[in-house]
């Protein structure tokens, strides 16, 4: 698995946890809150890349939006 999988699968994994959160907007702020406490500035950087580069490995639609969304908090 490669970096760039890696950091997807992760996101993607933060982003179902955040699903079941009744409070959509709630869920979004808490998955950029997650990145940013715990991701290193690297790999957050990496991973908007990623968000904004064409043919990536799937990002699911709560994590590309909670990235829209927060994107300044991310970073």
């Amino acid at each position: 698995m490669t970096q760039d999988e890696q950091l997807v699968r992760m996101a993607n994994h933060i982003g179902t946890f955040f699903e079941s959160m009744p409070d959509r907007q709630e869920a979004l702020e808490g998955i950029a809150m997650h990145l940013k406490k715990f991701w290193d500035p690297r790999m957050r950087e990496a991973f908007l890349d990623l968000v904004d580069a064409e043919g990536t490995p799937p990002i699911s639609a709560m994590v590309r939006e909670s990235v829209h969304t927060h994107r300044a908090l991310i970073r």
